[in-house]
């Protein structure tokens, strides 16, 4: 089970190769990957953490994935920093031996990252800078956990 919350871009086909390897117990492996979209005429995202909460926040958000489904193995990935439209900004990925439970908890973790994860969205476009406000879509999502 792993987190991290860093600057630098990733691959995720390297990140998905050493994912679960050598496992036997895993029969199927859900990975999703989120890109910074360019609506609006964005420029750019900046988002914003404090390094040690937001990994522990996310950590408990996974800790509870693993409790509720059989995973064997769970990955997440967070960029920070100035990210550009097109640019990776997120990594889940889940193993366990059958695809319901990979799903589900892939699908747990990607609501739970966008609701409660503490990162600060900033973007910018030709019309000047905003902070990015929860949305009641997004909040919406975690009631059927």
């Amino acid at each position: 089970m792993t987190v991290r919350v860093q600057e630098a871009p990733f691959d995720p086909a390297v990140e998905l190769d050493g994912f679960a390897a050598g496992r036997t117990d895993t029969g199927a492996q859900v990975t999703f990957t989120g890109l910074v979209r360019g609506d609006g005429g964005l420029h750019h995202m900046e988002i914003e953490h404090y390094p040690g909460m937001t990994e522990k926040a996310i950590a408990a958000i996974e800790a509870d994935a693993v409790r509720r489904w059989d995973l064997t193995a769970s990955l997440v990935i967070h960029r920070y920093g100035r990210l550009a439209p097109g640019e990776r900004i997120m990594m889940v990925a889940t193993a366990a031996p059958h695809r319901k439970a990979a799903f589900e908890a892939a699908e747990f973790l990607m609501d739970y990252l966008k609701s409660r994860a503490p990162f600060w969205k900033r973007e910018a476009s030709e019309t000047g800078a905003a902070w990015v406000a929860a949305k009641d879509e997004d909040e919406a999502a975690l009631d059927r956990w």
